[in-house]
């Protein structure tokens, strides 16, 4: 069997490594509660309510998007600054779970839109989820 021909060692490829990054500074454990680094709330992800009353006529001050057409669920696509949606804490990217006990889960973007619009009193169940934003789901503006 013959010896496999081997590079002499000045030939072998140079591989530049990255610069090296210095690890980030030591912060004491007494002051990791504060520090942006160890953040572990996730209560902004957790499922809350939201009620709000609209008087007949009036707008609901946010625009969804989504459906079942989408697979991805109903999504709060935009909220009026200063309407009652924003001042009860509704905020882009909350996905709408449940409207007066409604699943919004898994349906029609139309129906969706015929519920919200029709009801005087919403309780909605919405979780903080941003990280669907698809550019191609019909948004419809109430």
């Amino acid at each position: 069997a013959k010896m496999e021909a081997r590079l002499p060692y000045d030939d072998f490829p140079v591989v530049f490594l990255p610069p090296y990054e210095s690890p980030p500074a030591w912060v004491p454990p007494h002051e990791r509660v504060y520090h942006p680094d160890y953040n572990s709330e996730l209560t902004q992800f957790l499922p809350r309510t939201i009620v709000l009353k609209k008087p007949p006529g009036a707008q609901l001050g946010f625009n969804i998007r989504g459906g079942k057409a989408s697979q991805l669920g109903i999504f709060i696509s935009k909220v009026i600054p200063d309407s009652d949606a924003h001042r009860a804490g509704l905020q882009e990217g909350d996905q709408v779970l449940s409207v007066n006990d409604v699943d919004f889960q898994d349906i029609e973007h139309s129906k969706a839109v015929e519920i919200l619009k029709t009801a005087r009193e919403i309780t909605m169940r919405v979780r903080y989820f941003p990280y669907s934003k698809c550019p191609l789901a019909p948004e419809s503006s109430h």
